[in-house]
């Protein structure tokens, strides 16, 4: 994929933004166990980069996803997973589907301020007993007059107790459970939505998450996104930029994690020379470097093929399978060369070591890419 001048502005303008707004905090956010995504997210919206592949007309910059994968790709700059998590939250995971397939009136009024970084997003479809099996979620939305009438549970939602809004996945009707399900948009503030404590996680810890409870919330059935029924299907496609976004935002995180650990390994002395000096750990970060690029082309290979149209399911799925895969290689094989240093809660690899270890799991696990893997080579392993 080749990038213009309009590509490389957007890379800068993020990086700056990075560098200035975000990593010198990042230390302070992850005591904390939040980040404030409410201001950081204004500042983003004024520089235009929540809405970077989104309409003109409702305030994006309406360029293609490439200029957006460029955006994902440097969020990995950023020293933690949790804020970089929670921007594409807004930005690839809770919104796309609003985009897309919302009436003009639900993208003025919702979609306008989650580009102007005026409101914070989540996306709320696992469950506690339904996460990358979609299909199983019990939470229903019923018709009572012109309302629909919520009530359910939903867990592990990254921006949960600072979201305004939540894109969620609900039952609306009918036993087909791939046809009964609908997105809704549904402000956090109306009555009935509550929230539990912030949940203690592995890692990502600057992310806000927690479980999301709804006790007869009533909201307008103009919230419905597109069609009524057609919920799991846009979620289906709205996974597919959240897996792309994964595999992108991967990327300089662990180019980070290889660097860190060349240059730690070049002053640390062990029986009179460096570590770097010992052809096995020279050779190692080699090839872990290697296949960072070969997973960058996959990923720009799946983006090409995104912007012209074409389905993705296949590309973006291996994608995500082998990021999630490759993170844990990359993070534990550093880990190893920093030796006692790398056991240290606040060492960079190590935190890249927890944050990291979602991108198995979330966004569908790596059994549930490998099920899509081997469908759309028709060779699903089932039995006839």
């Amino acid at each position: 994929m080749r990038f213009t001048e309009e590509h490389q502005a957007i890379r800068q303008t993020i990086r700056q933004f990075i560098d200035k707004e975000i990593n010198p905090y990042v230390e302070e956010w992850e005591e904390q166990g939040i980040f404030p995504a409410h201001a950081l997210f204004k500042k983003m919206g004024d520089l235009g980069l929540l809405g970077i592949a989104k309409p003109e007309e409702y305030g994006g910059m309406g360029l293609d996803y490439s200029y957006q994968i460029i955006f994902s790709e440097e969020l990995g700059r950023i020293r933690c997973g949790g804020v970089s998590m929670a921007i594409g939250v807004q930005t690839d995971m809770a919104t796309p589907a609003l985009a897309r397939f919302g009436s003009d009136e639900l993208r003025q009024k919702y979609l306008a301020k989650a580009i102007r970084g005026e409101a914070v997003f989540s996306v709320a479809v696992s469950e506690p007993q339904a996460g990358s099996d979609v299909a199983a979620i019990k939470t229903t939305a019923v018709k009572d007059g012109d309302d629909y009438v919520i009530n359910g549970t939903k867990m592990w939602i990254t921006n949960a107790t600072q979201a305004d809004y939540l894109c969620l996945l609900v039952n609306t009707g009918g036993d087909n459970i791939h046809m009964n399900k609908s997105l809704v948009i549904v402000p956090t503030n109306t009555p009935g939505v509550s929230f539990s404590e912030p949940l203690k996680k592995l890692g990502m810890h600057s992310s806000d998450t927690a479980q999301i409870f709804f006790d007869d919330v009533r909201v307008p059935q103009a919230n419905l996104i597109g069609d009524e029924g057609m919920g799991f299907v846009y979620q289906m496609q709205q996974f597919q930029e959240e897996r792309m976004f994964v595999a992108a935002g991967n990327l300089k995180t662990m180019e980070y994690c290889i660097q860190d650990t060349i240059e730690y390994t070049s002053q640390r002395q062990a029986f009179g020379k460096p570590i770097i000096a010992n052809q096995a750990v020279a050779f190692r970060l080699s090839e872990l470097q290697t296949e960072v690029e070969a997973l960058r082309a996959l990923v720009y290979c799946a983006v090409e093929d995104y912007i012209h149209g074409d389905d993705v399911t296949l590309k973006a799925s291996m994608a995500k399978l082998k990021t999630g895969r490759l993170v844990r290689e990359v993070t534990d094989a550093c880990l190893q060369y920093w030796g006692g240093m790398g056991f240290m809660w606040d060492n960079s690899v190590s935190r890249a070591y927890r944050d990291t270890r979602l991108s198995s799991i979330g966004g569908g696990a790596d059994e549930v890419m490998l099920g899509i893997i081997a469908k759309q080579l028709g060779i699903s392993g089932k039995r006839k």
